[in-house]
């Protein structure tokens, strides 16, 4: 099963790159990441889709909350929620094909957004099978060259979330332990 999982994370260089090493050594199959700013300044929203079941979804919300600049994850696949991708597909067009090109943009709500004599970019945005489906019809066209975003995601309806406010100092205290380790608590 895929899960949909969001962790919100101070907006600073490395922190992309920590999360990332920390998901690679611990072997978690991640089918998408996305990363971008959230409607709080300094803090950037990273969307990312784990295919696994709900022991590996579990271990990678308890792993993500190690890194010290995460201040939240939540796994939002039980819940209604907005999940949308954004592709953009350059197909090889001739005079011939060009109408049916646009015919197949239009039924699927897609934009052409470029066009040159032998090319012609369209921009699908919408559920992972409807890109999906577009892809395959427009396949038969020739691809010449493609990108797609990944799933994003936001949860329908009225939410209170927590306030995750961004600091200009990070603080990391340690905390003693029963072990004689010292343990580090995020604050901030």
């Amino acid at each position: 099963m895929k899960y949909t999982l969001v962790a919100w994370m101070r907006d600073k260089p490395g922190v992309l790159n920590r999360v990332a090493g920390m998901l690679r050594r611990r072997n978690f199959n991640i089918d998408s990441l996305q990363v971008g700013h959230s409607e709080t300044p300094g803090i950037s929203r990273m969307t990312f889709v784990v295919d696994g079941d709900e022991r590996v979804a579990d271990q990678v919300i308890k792993q993500m909350h190690k890194v010290v600049d995460v201040t939240q994850v939540e796994d939002i696949s039980g819940q209604p929620a907005i999940l949308r991708e954004l592709a953009l597909i350059r197909v090889r067009t001739s005079a011939e094909n060009r109408a049916e090109i646009m015919q197949f943009a239009e039924i699927y709500r897609a934009q052409i957004v470029d066009v040159s004599p032998d090319s012609m970019v369209v921009q699908v945005v919408g559920a992972e099978d409807k890109v999906d489906s577009l892809i395959e019809l427009l396949n038969r066209f020739g691809i010449q060259e493609m990108v797609r975003t990944g799933r994003v995601a936001l949860c329908r309806g009225v939410r209170e979330i927590p306030h995750r406010a961004a600091s200009s100092v990070w603080k990391a205290r340690n905390i003693p332990s029963t072990n004689g380790r010292s343990e580090r608590e995020k604050k901030g």
